[in-house]
C-alpha cells in the first residue's frame, strides 16, 4: 500500500531524491516499483532490538545525509530507527507517544484507506493537495490462461477453512477451462496439499505454495487473468500488477485495508452476520469463521469467470 505514497513524491517535491527501507522479504518486490537512489534492507534477525534500530539507523546515516524521514508504519521502532538516521525532518503520525521522536507528528484521519492515510501524511506536513492516487506497479508481463487462488491468510479468521477451500475449488475446476495455481508461503504449503489431495478432480490444478520467491510470485500474479483471494498480501499485489481480483472480506474492514484499485477488483461479503467486520485474527464467536463459510461459492465462481477470456 507504499507504492501510491512512493508515486506521489515526484508531484510534492520535484528533482528529489529517493531511498526507500524495507523488510527482508518485502525487497523483492523493490524492482517493481518507482526507482530509488538506495534501498535499505531491514532485517530483525540481523538488528535486533532497539539497538539493533539505532545501528540500522546509524548505517543509514553513513551512507548520505537526508532532509526527510517519513515514517509510515505508526510503530515505535520505526520512529527509533528514523531518530537513528539523523534527517532533518521526521514526519509519521502520532502513536505510542512516538512523537518525541518526531519532529513533526500529526493525528492520523479517521475513516481513509491506508493507501490514503499514507498520502495524507505528505499533504499534511507540505500543506499541499495531493493528485490522485496511483497505486500501480511496473512490470513488463504478458497475460496467460491461467486463474491464480489463495486460500490462505495469515489470520485465521481470513484464511478458508479446509472444506470450505474443498467445495469452492471442486466447484471453480467444474466451471473453468482455464488452469489453476493455487499459492502459499512455504509454511503453507501443508494445509494447500491438505486441500489439494482431497479434490474430486485434480486436473490441471498445481500447487505453487513454496515454490517461488516473492519476485516470481509477482509474475505469477501479473500473469493471470484473474486471481480469486482471502483478504490477504497477495490480493494487494495483484490487484497493483494490474490483475482483476475477488477478494472474500470477512472478518477484514474493506474500507481501509482492501486492494485499492477498485476497477480491478471485486470485494465480496457476507454482510449478514453482527459481528463483521471484527477486524480480529481470530474468530472469537464461531468454532470457524462463518462470515468466510457461509459465502455462496456459486456467486464467487461466477464472479471470477467475469474476467475470463
Amino acid at each position: 500500500m507504499s507504492v501510491g505514497f512512493l508515486n506521489q513524491l515526484p508531484h510534492f517535491f520535484p528533482g528529489a531524491e529517493v531511498s526507500v527501507i524495507a523488510k527482508k522479504g518485502i525487497h523483492e518486490l523493490l524492482s517493481f516499483f518507482p526507482p530509488a537512489k538506495h534501498q535499505f534492507v531491514f532485517s530483525k534477525d540481523e538488528y535486533k532490538g532497539v539497538k539493533g534500530l539505532v545501528k540500522f539507523g546509524n548505517k543509514i546515516k553513513r551512507t548520505e545525509s537526508f532532509d526527510l524521514f517519513f515514517c509510515l508504519p505508526d510503530s515505535f521502532s520505526a520512529a527509533i530507527m528514523g531518530a537513528a538516521t539523523g534527517a532533518d525532518k521526521r514526519i509519521g503520525y502520532k502513536n505510542e507517544l512516538r512523537q518525541v521522536l518526531l519532529t513533526d507528528s500529526f493525528s492520523k484521519p479517521q475513516g481513509l484507506h491506508r493507501v490514503e492515510e499514507y498520502i495524507r501524511l505528505i499533504e499534511l506536513f507540505t500543506n499541499k493537495q495531493a493528485k490522485p492516487a496511483d497505486v500501480s506497479l511496473n512490470h513488463q508481463f504478458s497475460k496467460k490462461d491461467y486463474v491464480v487462488v489463495n486460500i490462505n491468510s495469515e489470520a485465521s479468521s481470513r484464511r478458508l477453512t479446509v472444506n470450505k477451500a474443498i467445495e469452492l475449488l471442486n466447484l471453480l475446476r467444474n466451471s473453468i477451462q482455464q488452469k489453476i495455481f493455487l499459492i502459499g508461503a512455504p509454511k503453507e504449503k501443508e494445509f494447500v496439499d491438505s486441500v489439494l489431495n482431497q479434490l474430486s478432480d485434480t486436473s490441471n490444478i498445481e500447487n505453487l505454495a513454496g515454490k517461488t520467491s516473492l519476485s516470481q510470485l509477482a509474475e505469477v500474479l501479473a500473469s493471470a487473468q484473474a486471481m480469486l483471494t482471502t483478504d490477504s498480501g497477495p490480493a494487494h499485489l495483484a490487484n497493483a500488477l494490474g490483475t482483476q481480483t475477488v477478494v472474500l472480506f470477512g472478518a477484514g474492514k474493506e474500507s481501509n485495508t482492501a486492494p485499492y484499485n477498485k476497477d480491478l477488483r471485486n470485494i465480496i461479503r457476507l454482510g449478514q452476520l453482527s459481528c463483521e467486520p471484527c477486524e480480529k485474527n481470530i474468530c472469537v464467536r464461531y468454532e470457524t469463521p462463518q462470515c468466510l463459510e457461509r459465502l455462496d461459492n456459486k456467486r464467487i465462481v461466477e464472479t471470477v469467470k467475469l474476467h475470463l477470456n
